[in-house]
């Protein structure tokens, strides 16, 4: 059996709110939740990470581009990190991509469908709807505090 998960995440991979802010946010996900406002708690799932965590789109993603010279990036390159750090998150996400050699970061690549790395992230797990919307994203921007990005992962 399949799960959708739709995650927002801080813009900023390093940056978490403080935990006030966490929950005012974490209670605007739960009220878009399936059966709103009586929402099943464990539908919803908010984790705090000490270093960037990958937050990726599943079977969603399709290519993986650098930024730089457009090329797609080498999966196999790209998934030997991923592994290396599954566990632990990135302590940092400077790399060098081997298609032109260029310095950037993990972050940076062009991902289809989204993905993020992010210290905080709030997960609503088999979503009723597809994406937040653009008002959805604002406001939990306004509680967080920071700008949010989305992610639908398919698993």
């Amino acid at each position: 059996m399949s799960d959708d998960v739709l995650s927002v995440i801080p813009t900023d991979p390093y940056w978490q709110p403080d935990p006030a802010a966490g929950a005012r946010a974490a209670a605007i996900v739960e009220s878009l939740a399936p059966g709103a406002p009586d929402a099943i708690e464990s539908d919803i799932n908010v984790t705090w990470h000490d270093t960037p965590a990958f937050v990726d789109c599943g079977q969603n993603l399709e290519r993986i581009g650098c930024g730089h010279c457009g090329a797609e990036v080498d999966t196999e390159w790209w998934g030997d990190l991923m592994d290396a750090h599954d566990e632990d998150g990135f302590v940092t996400l400077a790399v060098q991509v081997p298609c032109c050699g260029t310095a950037t970061t993990l972050d940076a690549l062009e991902y289809e469908w989204p993905c993020g790395f992010a210290r905080f992230e709030i997960a609503m797990w088999n979503p009723e709807h597809a994406w937040f919307s653009d008002e959805e994203l604002t406001a939990l921007a306004d509680a967080l505090g920071h700008p949010v990005k989305q992610v639908r992962a398919h698993i």
